[in-house]
């Protein structure tokens, strides 16, 4: 795992277990880079890595082919947090929105300098900025 894996991780797992409800973790759009989400289960939480193809994910994650642009909402439903690694901009606002409609936290990176196109505040952490979606924003 590299380092700025093992900060997001690391960020993301206090988050979770800052919040006061057992519940899911929720990658989105997990990709080729299920690392994030074996450190979080390996933390003991609950962890979903969601993605448009099949994809292979390690021990203690569960894999849902889904779609952000058509999101099955039952997927996320008990899900506490919502993040995702390298998210375009073309699927943030579509991903803000689904956080919204379960009530839950969205963090995410983007693709090298892109910034976001939602309303976020920014974090600094090793090696990439960590961009919490501003829940009540436009």
């Amino acid at each position: 795992m590299t380092d700025a894996a093992l900060a997001l991780a690391d960020r993301l797992d206090t988050v979770v277990s800052e919040a006061s409800d057992d519940g899911v973790v929720v990658e989105l759009a997990v990709g080729n880079r299920p690392d994030v989400a074996a450190a979080l289960a390996e933390r003991g939480h609950a962890v979903v890595a969601t993605d448009v193809r099949d994809r292979a994910v390690p021990d203690g994650v569960s894999f849902v082919r889904d779609d952000l642009l058509e999101p099955d909402r039952s997927v996320y439903a008990a899900a506490v947090l919502l993040y995702a690694r390298n998210l375009p901009g073309e699927l943030q606002r579509p991903s803000l929105s689904l956080a919204r409609t379960v009530d839950a936290p969205l963090y995410v990176t983007t693709l090298g300098a892109e910034e976001p196109v939602i309303p976020v505040e920014r974090e600094a952490l090793p090696a990439e900025t960590l961009y919490r979606a501003v829940p009540d924003g436009t």
